[in-house]
């Protein structure tokens, strides 16, 4: 091996480039620089409008923050009440989500009925597509898989860069529709590789609706109770989409707005997803909770769970890194309207069995945390439960394994980044190019010999 690449040569160039990249905190305050696209007090700067989603956690009074209840706004549509009209009428509401998020206006019955089946017949997958490029090549992470395989069905597009809005239309639905089948796949071959256990394939029901196939496709005797599926279709529902300034969708329209192909956009939006500070956050809650579990005697004990977590809080304990993940969002601040919803039909679906009292571990860490970061920290903030709070719990409760919990994310979200996408090929225009400030020292060349 040449010693360029040595353990013990990269350290040390590693080291030196640490050093001279190293920025002056300080500098971002002299030179205004807005750090993750945020302004001073927490609030995203502005850089887009959008007809498609509003994320509203709060209000502006004289300058100051004024906390709100949460609200998820869908073209128009409050979430709370499409899930809740969706129960009443005790049907499944994924799919209409697609639809109004793609198409701009809830369907009628003709409408959703095609397009319930459309999606059906579009989850297919290429010949070989499985065996070539999930089989061959198997991964760890699904994520990843789902990114590579994205990109791969390019090539068996042949309106891969078809510019229409047609085309785009096309391409969206069909991955939609595919998305649950490739991670599906993927886990299933990921089993097998990794994992030393037996790799269950089934083919398509085409009678069934995505939370439906998703279910079927990953448990071995392919059974599910009407409960289980309605959840997960709840889970859909509130991931699907969450505004133009989250990473994703923002990663989304960056790569849209370079004039790149929709395949390459919606790969770089779900690595964006893939990340712990973003999709990946809820198993952090689960990892988490496991740890409360472990080392809690009595779980319904408020001051026992209220000492360990300001142990958690201390960095004492979990991960070290002094966080109560689930906790706090950069725009709810009352309530996040997707975890109020998700709260309350877990606990439904809780009800009577084992998983219940997790699920009750939750809502004391939920309650006790906001007077625990003042008593700690110092913090005042209004503070509440994100979505991820709860979502990877009920996942769990579903018998859904941990690797799946943020391509789950991902298959959910795939509808806001097509629409968002559309959307800045309609009326965006122009190349997203935010500045960056120069601060590095001019330099005289020095020749080769006379470097040290």
């Amino acid at each position: 091996m040449p010693s360029f690449i040595s353990g013990a040569n990269i350290t040390d160039l590693c080291s030196d480039l640490a050093q001279k990249t190293a920025v002056d905190p300080k500098l971002y305050e002299k030179y205004h620089v807005k750090r993750g696209l945020r302004n001073s007090d927490g609030t995203g700067v502005m850089a887009g409008i959008t007809n498609i989603c509003n994320v509203h956690g709060y209000l502006l009074n004289e300058g100051e923050v004024e906390p709100i209840p949460g609200q998820l706004i869908y073209r128009g549509y409050s979430i709370t009440d499409l899930v809740e009209n969706v129960e009443k009428e005790d049907r499944y509401g994924f799919e209409e989500i697609v639809f109004l998020l793609l198409f701009g206006h809830l369907p009628n019955e003709q409408e959703l009925s095609h397009f319930n089946t459309y999606l059906s017949l579009k989850r297919d997958l290429p010949n070989g597509f499985v065996e070539d490029m999930i089989l061959k090549a198997p991964s760890k992470n699904i994520m990843n898989k789902l990114a590579r395989s994205v990109l791969a069905l390019y090539s068996y597009d042949d309106e891969c860069e078809g510019k229409s809005l047609e085309s785009e239309m096309r391409t969206a639905i069909s991955l939609i529709s595919k998305l649950p089948v490739i991670m599906a796949n993927a886990y299933q071959v990921k089993r097998r590789v990794f994992d030393n256990q037996s790799m269950i394939m089934h083919p398509i029901n085409y009678e069934e609706n995505t939370s439906q196939t998703i279910l079927s496709l990953l448990r071995p005797d392919r059974q599910y109770t009407k409960d289980e599926a309605m959840m997960l279709d709840r889970m859909l529902m509130i991931h699907a989409e969450h505004g133009g300034g989250n990473n994703s969708t923002f990663t989304c329209r960056v790569l849209t707005s370079s004039g790149t192909d929709p395949y390459s956009a919606f790969s770089s939006a779900i690595c964006s997803l893939k990340g712990p500070r973003h999709g990946g956050a809820n198993i952090k809650v689960i990892n988490m909770i496991d740890d409360f579990k472990a080392h809690i005697k009595n779980w319904e004990d408020e001051n026992e769970v209220a000492d360990y977590m300001i142990k958690t809080l201390r960095k004492e304990t979990n991960d070290h890194s002094g966080l109560i993940y689930g906790m706090g969002h950069a725009i709810y601040t009352i309530s996040d309207p997707r975890a109020v919803i998700l709260k309350k039909k877990a606990f439904e679906l809780a009800k009577g069995k084992e998983i219940e009292a997790e699920f009750r571990l939750l809502d004391t860490i939920e309650r006790l945390t906001p007077e625990i970061f003042r008593e700690v920290k110092g913090s005042t903030k209004t503070m509440c439960a994100n979505v991820d709070m709860y979502s990877g719990l009920v996942y769990r409760m579903l018998g859904i394994p941990e690797e799946l919990f943020t391509p789950l994310f991902a298959v959910a979200r795939i509808s806001g980044w097509a629409a968002h996408r559309m959307e800045e090929i309609l009326t965006g225009n122009r190349i997203i190019r935010p500045a960056y400030k120069a601060i590095a020292k001019e330099k005289e060349y020095v020749k080769l010999a006379d470097r040290s």
